[in-house]
């Protein structure tokens, strides 16, 4: 928790400053009170005594409350102004590492429990310093004041006052002991029905289709009891507290008063009036004293969770990307040369590798194009290239660097990337094609019709509103094929030497298919062109076709050459078209 305060800026901390000054009148204010009832209980009883004494004594007790109040409402707000400034200043970073995490971070965590970390476990920081401000502060600095004013006013209720504190006290350890290990479980148990619930509204469509609605509704309902019976355990268990106060907070008083009656029974004439005003302020101050260990409870029962969620919100801000930015290059070669050398690779935390040995060249405006089973390593391999994973063994360098090399910015700007599910982001149509930059500079306006029309996406120019036409988020409005074009679309904008579609045709009807291709080839001829792909009339015009199978390269060459070499390859193309078809394909 300790960790996330350093985040606080200079103009925070002087607000902290100045509540805590701010608290400090406050208690004075509200421990003064009792004093002017103590005055007016006394003038009531004494003769001579003046109306004029009483109302003005009266009148000091309103200011002091009315102060109070005041005091009160502007704590308030500059502790919420605190927790909210931190608050968004840790969403930003969290936001932000996140961003630039690579897929094993964000698989290690999962995207469920990301995204609780930057929302609910926040909201919980943010709670717990907003209030903790107000009483973390303000409950210590009651109790050591008042006791201090309550000590010299008689033992026997001093004794009282302390024997309903010890006795608070351990019913305090007692629940806070029983209920913390189960707070740290809270969390966990709310990351999975984040998951439940983002699994379940993602995947409607198959849901439905398989009438799977009840095997969703079961999961969900596990994971809901999950939460609900933990919450329900600590409440009941909580619940002990109050009765526990309403004890405390009614018998003190009454334990003073019946020792208050004692004493006054037993004290000569002059002394009985002094025992009376100074039981009623003693009274008012053992309240006080057991109200600030109350307010302590209050911030025991939020501590415990807000530690689990600064626990794991540091665990994400101090997790080091396993992907680093390199130290750059100064040289200026723009040619889109790839070059894998004995490249191996596995993913975190296996045993076995992906890939293994692979050696291949892809010269400037090449087309080569990676064929092979599901799970051969295909979209593995290609993915290398961008450091969406680096490479456990050999290189992969881009244009004569190693690609770790690069700093980040440097090799996305020589990139334009698809991946194999097409993503749209909520927007326009514009907005998601120039979403990208390269060397700081948006697509311009040419940079987005040469896109569109390479891509096969002119449908967009007939809809009313053109490229400024609203995009659902996921593009949950436009269809398969749409969105997959609109994504080639995206990556074309920014001119890269190098395009890599990661089976990025598969939505595409033939016709379009081949235009596609045709565009390409005629318009980017200067562009390298990593191409993953299942069907074989996508990839059978490649410079250079390379079958991997389980990791391993088992063929390389053009489309004639493999059919000719390369058993595995045949076996692939004449399962799916037969040979009139491939001629003519």
């Amino acid at each position: 928790m300790l960790k996330l305060l350093k985040y606080l800026q200079k103009k925070e901390v002087g607000m902290i400053i100045l509540s805590i000054g701010f608290i400090v009148l406050q208690v004075w204010l509200d421990l003064e009170i009792p004093d002017y009832m103590s005055t007016i209980t006394t003038l009531v009883q004494t003769p001579g005594s003046t109306i004029n004494d009483i109302l003005l004594n009266g009148g000091y007790m309103l200011a002091c409350a009315v102060a109070s109040a005041i005091t009160t409402i502007i704590v308030g707000f500059l502790a919420a102004k605190i927790a909210s400034r931190l608050a968004r200043r840790i969403r930003s970073l969290v936001f932000n590492k996140v961003v630039n995490f690579s897929m094993a971070e964000v698989k290690h965590f999962s995207t469920a429990s990301l995204i609780t970390r930057t929302t609910n476990d926040i909201s919980q920081i943010q709670m717990i310093i907003a209030m903790g401000l107000q009483l973390l502060v303000r409950a210590p600095v009651m109790a050591i004041w008042a006791i201090c004013k309550i000590t010299s006013k008689s033992f026997e209720w001093t004794l009282a006052t302390a024997i309903a504190v010890v006795f608070l006290m351990v019913v305090i350890i007692t629940v806070i002991a029983v209920s913390v290990p189960k707070f740290r479980k809270i969390q966990t148990y709310i990351d999975n029905l984040n998951r439940v619930s983002r699994e379940s509204l993602t995947g409607t469509r198959v849901v439905r289709a398989f009438n799977a609605e009840e095997y969703q509704n079961n999961k969900f309902e596990k994971a809901n009891d999950d939460i609900t019976k933990t919450h329900l355990f600590i409440n009941k268990f909580m619940s002990v507290f109050d009765p526990a106060m309403m004890i405390v907070m009614n018998g003190l008083p009454l334990s003073i008063y019946v020792i208050g009656a004692f004493l006054i029974s037993n004290a000569g004439m002059l002394d009985k009036l002094k025992i009376f005003s100074d039981m009623m302020v003693f009274s008012s101050y053992a309240i006080q004293v057991v109200m600030s260990f109350v307010m302590l409870v209050m911030i025991f029962f939020m501590l415990p969770r807000a530690q689990v969620s600064a626990r794991r919100i540091n665990e994400v801000l101090h997790t080091k990307p396993t992907i680093l930015s390199g130290e750059g290059t100064d040289k200026p070669i723009k040619v889109g040369e790839i070059q894998f050398v004995n490249v191996g690779f596995k993913y975190p935390d296996a045993e076995e590798y992906v890939l293994h040995n692979i050696n291949f060249k892809a010269e400037k405006g090449q087309v080569v194009a990676f064929i092979g089973s599901t799970g051969s390593g295909k979209s593995t391999l290609i993915n290398l290239v961008p450091r969406i994973y680096d490479a456990t063994e050999g290189q992969v360098i881009v244009d004569g660097v190693n690609v770790k090399d690069y700093t980040i910015e440097q090799l996305n700007n020589k990139i334009g990337y698809i991946s194999q599910k097409a993503v749209l982001f909520s927007g326009t149509v514009e907005s998601n094609i120039t979403m990208g930059t390269k060397d700081g500079q948006k697509p311009t306006a040419e940079d987005i019709d040469r896109a569109l029309e390479i891509s096969q996406s002119n449908f967009v120019k007939e809809w009313p509103d053109g490229i400024n036409s609203r995009i659902d988020q996921g593009g949950k409005n436009v269809s398969g094929g749409q969105k997959q074009r609109l994504s080639i679309a995206r990556a074309l904008a920014r001119n890269p030497e190098i395009l890599i579609f990661d089976d990025s045709f598969s939505a595409l009807d033939y016709k379009t298919d081949k235009m596609l291709r045709q565009a390409i080839h005629e318009k980017l001829s200067d562009t390298t062109c990593l191409i993953v792909a299942q069907r074989i009339g996508t990839i059978k015009d490649a410079d250079k076709i390379i079958v991997l199978d389980s990791g391993h390269i088992v063929g390389e060459g053009t489309h004639e050459e493999l059919m000719q070499n390369c058993k595995i390859y045949k076996e692939i193309a004449l399962s799916q078209l037969s040979k009139e078809e491939l001629k003519n394909a």
